[in-house]
Formats: C-alpha cells, structure tokens, sequence
C-alpha cells in the first residue's frame, strides 16, 4: 500500500466519524421536526392537500397518517416517501402555520417539552446535589476510592 492510499483511507474515516458524531435529534413539538405527526385529542388540522397521496397501493388498507414535511416534498412526494416509511400508505400533509402556531405549544405544555421545572436538573437547582455532597451513607463525596479519604 502507498502512503496516498493510507493517507487517503485515514482522511475518509475520518470524515464518516465526524459526520456521524454531528447528527441532531429533533423530536415532535420542536421548531425543526419533520415527520408523522398523531392528531388523536385535536381536531382535524388544515392541509396542504384536501386528498390524500398514495404513491404505491399496498395490499393492506393502513389508516392514513399526517405528516408535517420540508416545503417541496409535499409536491414531489414520490421523490421523499421513502424516508417517511410512507410510500404505500395514504398521507396528509399538514399545514406548517398549524403546526408552529396550534399543534408544537400544546404538544409541548402536555409533554413538559424541554420544561426545566420536570427534568434531572431539579436536584441542582433545589440545591439536592449540595446538601447530599458530604453524605458518608452512600459512600461518594469522599475522596476517590484510593485510600485518600482514610484519617
């Protein structure tokens, strides 16, 4: 093997890692979400298309699904719906003003949706993590385990 053929297979892993490492998750109820969307609880929201889209009949009658997706891959659905597992099924897309301004806030008020107050950060903020510090009953906060918190 030449050195370029190292050189070259080094920088291309490389660049698979960083990429992979620099993926963001964006869930329902967020700014940046595209994808299914379960209307159970709302009413039936305003669509781009009044019938649904079927790009490929399938064999078993699936009950239609809402989508909120990019601007265009609602024209050239044929082109996107495989990234939605969708292609064979009936799909309606949602209006996006609906979604910003009706779905995401209640999504989020009845899902604490990045609310401080029900999080893992309690203890920090109701000062849990610094009473607790010196707290000999767990076994932590002394030391590191290496004989250094002996007298």
């Amino acid at each position: 093997m030449s050195l370029r053929h190292i050189f070259s297979t080094t920088l291309l892993a490389l660049a698979l890692c960083a990429s992979a490492s620099a993926q963001v998750s964006v869930s329902i109820g967020q700014p940046g979400f595209y994808g299914r969307i379960d209307i159970g609880g709302y009413p039936p929201p305003p669509l781009i298309y009044a019938e649904p889209m079927i790009i490929r009949p399938a064999r078993v009658d699936y009950p239609p699904l809402y989508l909120r997706v990019p601007p265009g891959h609602a024209k050239k659905w044929h082109r996107y719906c495989d990234r939605y597992s969708a292609c064979g099924r009936p799909v309606y897309f949602v209006q996006d003003d609906w979604y910003r301004n009706e779905y995401a806030p209640v999504y989020r008020e009845r899902h604490h949706h990045n609310d401080r107050r029900h999080g893992y950060r309690d203890g920090y903020r109701d000062g849990y993590r610094d009473s607790d510090r010196d707290d000999d009953r767990r076994g932590h906060g002394r030391g590191h385990g290496r004989g250094h918190d002996r007298d």
